[in-house]
């Protein structure tokens, strides 16, 4: 062969490499993209990548540093089956009409579209496990519409053989089993079955926090982990794009996690909030009395009676423990997190996967002398969420975003059309430019049944006041409104209970309610105006039927 044959022969070459990558390229740019689904229980926004330098959570941080961070973002309604209802629909709570734990989504409304439903319309596998959809708002099948796969139930052989399955579906301290096993027992003889017989147990034997020295899948997130590590490597393996759900539980009560995520923190340091009581002005229907709590069997000895208080009065030595608990369960979670973003990586599915992380709202931790969630306040309503997509870089938003618009930002990251009638706004010009216009304010509402304590967490469909709440970078105000007020309804001023203007600029701690302040006086007309203007405009999509 010539020299000029030679350079022929070797452009040849060249020229069909570059071809056959170029192609390639095309054909990755061409496939669907994948989406990796993770909800986390109760997780409000004390995580490393938010500010908190004590808490220990590097996989969640590592997420946010190669995805964008919506540091201001809020939920529709801070408990989990009307806060979950409107993630997975994009509707807010009074379109879903889930404003409990008991009512289920598809009674109410049998043709509304789920996300993951929507997916499978577009060509997507859609599976899931763990905590997505709270059990008590849908059908057996946690939404049969949503998975083209029936839903995952945690597969006994991922639990630790020598831990046994947890007592009670919670606890591996031995004295505990072998209490819950008299209790169950007394129970089933009394006629109770299954879960029925649980239940009555847990009536007698509900521990707040366990610290016992077992692997992490002693408990159900770490089996969680495992069985999804394993989910991904079958979906990685199919030509089909996938929508994967992942929920974790902790760090839910009870506080329950492996010895070695206590041990990354000292009791003495943890932080107690810095405001335990009522605000000034306040009203009376903003506040419970953290009754999610009092049902814990180690919480109730300890503390006044419930009747008529405001929160729930512990000593500083029981509320240490109890954020030490929540501390060392978010650090449970963020391992069992790496797992799965660690398979992911692991089997090459990361450049072709969009990455959506949520808690399913905050949590109170003492401020107000309140915990739990359950409210309209900030420690409740703001929850954390990040997104990331190989094609978008990391970047920070301080601009409000809600839950609402998770829904149109997947479609708008897959490319695929985006329904009309959802209640939120994509989140993609933010995620590429976090100075871009998005929306003014955010909106959360709470359900009370009466302006006396609350004393039934699952007593709200029928609530007779609602708390309607907009959030902007600056201000809350919240507006009270009796009578069965919803937004559906028409707006009449003699329906206000009452009012709250918080300025977080001065008052972060929320400790005065500004909203009759005269300095406050154009604030809270421009506010108010913002919500009765906004009631305007639900009143007017749900009568145009859009």
């Amino acid at each position: 062969m010539n020299q000029n044959n030679k350079i022929l022969f070797k452009i040849f070459f060249l020229f069909l490499f570059v071809f056959t990558i170029s192609n390639q390229g095309l054909a990755q740019l061409k496939k669907k993209p994948n989406v990796l689904f993770i909800a986390v229980d109760d997780l409000k926004p004390e995580l490393g990548c938010f500010g908190n330098k004590m808490i220990k959570t590097p996989n969640i941080d590592k997420l946010a540093k190669r995805g964008c961070l919506f540091k201001q973002n809020y939920v529709q309604q801070a408990v989990c089956g009307p806060t979950r209802a409107s993630i997975m629909t994009g509707m807010r709570p009074d379109y879903t009409r889930v404003w409990d734990l008991k009512t289920k989504m598809r009674d109410i409304n049998p043709d509304i579209l789920s996300l993951p439903q929507y997916f499978i319309s577009q060509g997507y596998s859609t599976q899931g496990i763990g905590k997505i959809y709270d059990v008590r708002c849908v059908d057996k099948d946690l939404d049969k519409p949503s998975w083209s796969v029936p839903y995952y139930k945690v597969d006994k052989k991922y639990y630790d053989a020598n831990a046994g399955l947890p007592a009670l579906n919670y606890y591996q301290n031995p004295s505990t089993k072998k209490q819950a096993e008299i209790y169950l027992q007394e129970a089933m003889d009394n006629g109770f079955k299954g879960e029925d017989a649980t239940t009555e147990a847990l009536k007698k034997l509900k521990p707040s926090i366990e610290c016992v020295d077992v692997p992490d899948n002693a408990y159900i997130d770490g089996a969680h982990a495992l069985e999804a590590r394993d989910i991904l490597a079958q979906l990685s393996k199919k030509d089909e794009p996938f929508f994967f759900a992942v929920g974790f539980s902790k760090p839910h009560l009870p506080f329950v996690s492996p010895k070695k995520y206590w041990d990354l923190y000292k009791r003495e340091d943890m932080p107690l909030a810095a405001y335990q009581k009522p605000s000034e002005n306040a009203v009376d229907i903003a506040y419970h009395n953290s009754g999610e709590l009092r049902a814990y069997t180690d919480i109730d000895p300890i503390v006044p009676p419930a009747k008529d208080s405001v929160g729930i009065s512990l000593s500083v030595d029981k509320q240490k423990e109890l954020i030490h608990g929540y501390y060392a369960a978010v650090s449970y979670t963020d391992a069992q997190i790496g797992i799965v973003l660690k398979a992911l990586d692991s089997l090459g599915l990361s450049d072709n996967t969009i990455i959506v992380l949520w808690g399913d709202h905050g949590w109170h931790l003492g401020d107000h002398n309140l915990w739990c969630k359950h409210t309209d306040f900030e420690q409740a309503t703001h929850a954390p969420l990040i997104i990331s997509a190989p094609w978008i870089k990391k970047s920070v938003v301080n601009n409000p975003t809600e839950f609402v618009d998770i829904f149109p930002t997947l479609c708008d990251l897959a490319k695929v059309k985006i329904p009309e009638h959802l209640d939120g706004k994509s989140l993609m010009p933010l995620m590429k430019n976090p100075l871009a216009a998005h929306k003014e304010y955010a909106v959360s509402q709470y359900p009370r049944s009466g302006p006396s304590a609350e004393t039934e967490r699952l007593g709200y469909a029928n609530a007779l006041y609602m708390g309607y709440s907009i959030r902007t970078k600056r201000y809350r105000y919240t507006m009270w409104l009796k009578d069965k007020f919803r937004t559906y309804d028409s707006f009449e001023e003699s329906k206000i209970y009452g009012t709250e203007l918080y300025d977080y600029q001065t008052d972060p701690n929320e400790t005065r309610n500004v909203v009759k302040d005269k300095s406050y006086s154009k604030i809270s007309v421009e506010m108010k105006n913002k919500m009765i203007a906004y009631f305007h405009n639900q009143e007017k999509k749900f009568k145009s039927g859009k």
